[in-house]
């Protein structure tokens, strides 16, 4: 009980010394505006920050598709790079069969 009595007390003289500050001082005032305006300035700093971090979201996203689209191109080349050496192989032997095949017509 008593502990809520002194509370109480406090929370009085609290509210006392909250009623006597004089928000006219220029200090005070000087102050509040000041801090207004780092505040505003900060709101302008973040919103900047913001719409950067938003463009550089989007390049990443652009970046990452052309990288995939590279990529994907790499490998339809690497494919037909493979197919081609098949290819190569196929005639080489074809070539090889035709020219055993003209020996053996010679001889």
């Amino acid at each position: 009980m008593k502990s809520v009595i002194e509370k109480e007390k406090k929370l009085n003289l609290a509210l006392t010394k909250l009623k006597n500050i004089n928000l006219q001082n220029p200090d005070i005032k000087k102050n509040i505006e000041n801090l207004s305006n780092q505040k505003n300035q900060l709101e302008i700093e973040k919103q900047e920050l913001e719409e950067k971090y938003k463009s550089l979201i989007d390049d990443y996203n652009d970046l990452t598709k052309k990288l995939d689209k590279f990529q994907n191109q790499e490998r339809i080349d690497q494919k037909k790079q493979i197919e081609f050496s098949e290819k190569i192989d196929e005639l080489n032997q074809e070539t090889d069969t035709l020219l055993d095949e003209i020996d053996k017509w010679q001889t």
